[in-house]
């Protein structure tokens, strides 16, 4: 058994029990050893769950831009990239957030950087900008993810007969890549605007 395999075990834990169902008994039991067989490869149950967070987020193309494509088309497909792999597991938001990242991810985050330093941007521009749109995807897909698990009680028919313009937004809104455009669009736009007219090539 090594790291790789206990990580493998621990995502599809993950997509049965949800993140609050991921324990180091449930998962040593899974592969049939002990709890301290778990802890020669993971200090604690924190180092498994950044250990996850790395694996799954290493899943995301963190490449520059593609030859033609602009800084923001390659951002807006960045954003779509990281919803699609935080919402291949369950609890995916809710695992990444507050994880400590490695050194490969690091690596790839300053090769990105330099990417965007390219097009213009100054290093605290980039810094900003991508950090702006990985907490808009990770606060989306949080929210997504925490709804699909939510039961809500009463009718939801009584309820939009009581708030006739909150059930027309909700019609006319679309569903949530609509609405995941929709941010996602304002977000690109947004930095686009707070640049300094003139840094930045497209």
């Amino acid at each position: 058994m090594d790291r790789e395999e206990i990580v493998t075990s621990a995502l599809e834990l993950l997509d049965e029990a949800g993140l609050d169902g991921v324990t180091v008994r449930r998962l040593a039991a899974r592969l049939g050893v002990q709890n301290p067989a778990l802890y020669w490869h993971f200090r604690d149950k924190r180092a498994l769950l950044d250990e996850m967070a790395q694996t799954l987020q290493s899943r995301q193309h963190f490449g520059p831009p593609r030859h033609g494509e602009s800084w923001q088309d390659w951002f807006a497909r960045r954003g779509r990239e990281r919803r699609a792999i935080l919402l291949s597991h369950r609890d995916g938001a809710r695992l990444v957030a507050g994880t400590r990242p490695g050194p490969e991810l690091i690596g790839k985050f300053e090769a990105e950087l330099g990417s965007l330093v390219e097009c213009g941007f100054t290093p605290a521009q980039a810094l900003l900008a991508i950090g702006t749109l990985t907490r808009f995807v990770n606060g989306f897909v949080l929210e997504e993810q925490a709804l699909q698990q939510r039961h809500v009680d009463g009718s939801p028919t009584d309820l939009f007969e009581a708030t006739p313009i909150l059930a027309a937004a909700i019609r006319d809104s679309g569903d949530g890549d609509a609405s995941f455009e929709h941010g996602l669009r304002i977000v690109v736009d947004g930095i686009a605007i707070n640049l300094t007219p003139g840094t930045t090539r497209p």
